[in-house]
């Protein structure tokens, strides 16, 4: 079974540690946790984490996220994987800091990288575990807040965050969506 995980973010050094990034840093966790090393190829930085039997690509797309659907369609057509096999991590306003959100399909409510990825693959129909960011940002002032760096308190319960979102992703890649839902929603 291969499955192809993507986690949103934007490419450099200015971003690296923003709300907006929470895809790209669970996925860096995880690969530094497993020991892996991603490549840049086309559209992304990739990796390949073997685990229990299946075959995780992990992708961070180097589109900048408002042309994340590039990266994600070009890959899950390259890699063969379905869109049921298909979880894309991102962050979400609309959720308190550090909760998760996993589901089948949904709206990208607003979120760009969520829109692109629906043109690009034709449709809303894939799984998508959103981290709650929280949403401390006056009228106006949500896209600076998602492109700002996390605060002290924020950055102290990251790790712990970060691993219960791994946890997730490899749930999902091992038991299926609906149980892994019950387990993590």
């Amino acid at each position: 079974m291969k499955y192809l995980i993507a986690g949103l973010g934007n490419i450099g050094a200015e971003y690296e540690l923003t709300r907006h990034n929470i895809g790209f840093l669970i996925l860096d966790r995880l690969a530094d946790r497993e020991g892996l090393k991603f490549e840049h190829d086309r559209h992304s930085f990739i990796t390949e984490l073997k685990y229990k039997g299946r075959s995780i690509h992990l992708m961070k797309p180097t589109t900048y996220m408002n042309l994340s659907g590039k990266a994600v369609n070009y890959w899950l057509t390259q890699l063969k994987i379905p869109k049921d096999n298909l979880l894309v991590i991102t962050d979400d306003i609309a959720l308190p800091y550090g909760k998760l959100r996993l589901k089948a399909k949904g709206s990208a409510g607003g979120h760009n990288g969520l829109k692109n990825i629906e043109q690009m693959i034709g449709g809303q129909d894939y799984p998508r575990l959103r981290f709650g960011v929280g949403d401390g940002f006056g009228k106006g002032q949500q896209v600076d807040y998602v492109l700002s760096p996390f605060n002290q308190q924020e950055m102290d319960e990251i790790v712990l965050n970060m691993d219960l979102a791994i946890d997730a992703l490899l749930s999902f890649c091992t038991i299926g969506l609906e149980r892994t839902m019950n387990q993590f929603n």
